[in-house]
């Protein structure tokens, strides 16, 4: 009685398991993972603005108080840098995300320098390279080590009234997500 209650019981076990890697396994092998949605919206260094409705991708702002852009990256060859001038905004928020949507750094403009997005995400090696040789224009940028080499940026913006809405376009539409090109 005894083995047929242990082979029910690691039956169950094992289907659970197999269902919850099935589950979670599912928008990397579909190819309808975060990552691979905002590389659909366009070129690599660019802030793509999302609207409210759903586009061909699926990728939309649904939260009717702050306007989203998306950036994708790749720093093999050198870093990213976010740069804007939070000065016509109430508020504004950044989250840089790896290649499987783990988030790796985020911040705020209460939290920034003088209220200005500035930020050099670079891989363990490239920040090693630039503590080496400091430059003096990076001296109030912040620095993220990003594990990988691909990721995504998520830039957020607050407009809840209609009158915000001119600044919050115009802070989405000058922000800058380049790669670095020393300064």
């Amino acid at each position: 009685m005894s083995k047929l209650l242990y082979a029910i019981l690691t039956g169950f076990f094992g289907a659970v398991l197999l269902h919850i890697i099935i589950i979670l396994g599912v928008p990397h092998f579909t190819g309808r993972d975060a990552y691979t949605r905002v590389t659909a919206e366009g070129a690599p260094f660019v802030f793509h603005p999302l609207s409210a409705q759903p586009d061909a991708v699926g990728l939309s702002n649904l939260d009717p108080y702050l306007r989203v852009a998306v950036c994708h990256f790749d720093i093999t060859r050198q870093p990213l840098s976010l740069i804007a001038l939070g000065g016509g905004v109430d508020f504004w928020s950044v989250a840089i995300y790896d290649r499987e949507a783990n988030e790796i750094f985020s911040m705020n403009d209460r939290t920034s320098v003088a209220g200005d997005l500035d930020v050099l995400v670079a891989t363990p090696v490239q920040v090693a390279q630039l503590r080496k040789t400091p430059i003096a224009a990076l001296a109030e940028t912040i620095l993220v080590e990003h594990p990988g080499m691909e990721g995504y940026v998520v830039l957020r913006v607050l407009a809840p009234q209609a009158s915000y809405e001119a600044d919050a376009k115009t802070f989405l539409a000058d922000a800058e997500c380049l790669p670095f090109i020393g300064r």
